[in-house]
């Protein structure tokens, strides 16, 4: 597939950038623990930096999401959808970024996009080791979107999904919002995420999910992923009425459906 390991993501590293991009927060002693049912996981991504992850295991046939999460989240948040996932029969790994939650180190673009190439190699092997022999597709939500779609322009082998959630198809428009002045820092669509070009070499199965009022990242960004998405199969499920931190709660039903949908789709054509 597409390589799109070249791309010098430097540019996106200012701090007038990553200060809007990333908001970290360690895991409250709230967040589950090492006793806890799922299993807590430490991914080496580089010397004296890991990176957390909570692995909430169905079966070992299941078929797994891999999943990035929002800049404003942390694994824990997860916590409680882990069983729905479990329950829906399926194996669903959240993963944090550098500084999030349990993990050590600093967030920087450079560093989200280098490191889930490292997260899902170790998911892959962490799977194949315990006898984890299901599907697995890759899940971003917003900021999570670009780790996502990283993953799945990259690789064919061991991917056999991916779904986005509120993700983002240009990363300009979503910087102005979020206060950047990116005529002042110099930013170029070429020389950001790209969400829209990889989205076009992706061949397998997507699902896109987009909120219909969402005021940070528009619908029109979800409706301009799909009509790029390279699958032959693909879908939109837009949540009406929804917003961009609501779209779980307001579309609940709708959202869980085309998941368990969608991954039965998958499980049905992985090979």
């Amino acid at each position: 597939m597409t390589d799109m390991t070249t791309i010098d993501y430097g540019p996106l590293d200012r701090p007038e950038i990553t200060a809007v991009l990333f908001h970290p927060r360690a895991e409250g002693p709230l967040g589950g623990g090492d006793d806890a049912p799922e299993i807590t996981v430490s991914i080496p991504v580089e010397e004296g930096v890991e990176i957390g992850g909570r692995f909430h295991i169905a079966g070992k046939t299941a078929p797994n999401i891999l999943f990035f999460h929002g800049n404003g989240e942390i694994v824990s948040d997860y916590d409680d959808l882990g069983p729905v996932y479990n329950r829906m029969g399926i194996n669903f790994l959240p993963v944090d970024y550098r500084g999030y939650g349990r993990s050590t180190g600093s967030p920087t673009v450079t560093a989200m996009m280098r490191d889930c190439h490292i997260i899902l190699g170790f998911t892959l092997k962490w799977l194949s080791d315990n006898g984890c022999t299901g599907p697995l597709a890759v899940m971003g939500r917003s900021l999570g979107s670009a780790s996502a779609l990283e993953l799945a322009a990259c690789y064919e082998d061991g991917i056999h999904g991916v779904i986005i959630e509120s993700g983002f198809a240009w990363a300009g428009p979503l910087l102005a919002l979020l206060g950047v002045d990116v005529a002042a820092v110099g930013f170029e669509e070429k020389k950001g995420f790209r969400n829209i070009d990889k989205i076009r070499s992706v061949t397998r199965d997507c699902l896109i999910i987009h909120a219909e009022r969402d005021h940070i990242i528009p619908s029109g960004d979800g409706r301009a992923l799909y009509e790029a998405c390279g699958a032959a199969r693909k879908r939109l499920l837009m949540i009406p009425g929804a917003d961009h931190n609501d779209l779980l709660y307001v579309g609940y039903a709708d959202y869980m459906d085309a998941v368990q949908t969608f991954i039965k789709g998958i499980s049905g054509s992985a090979g």
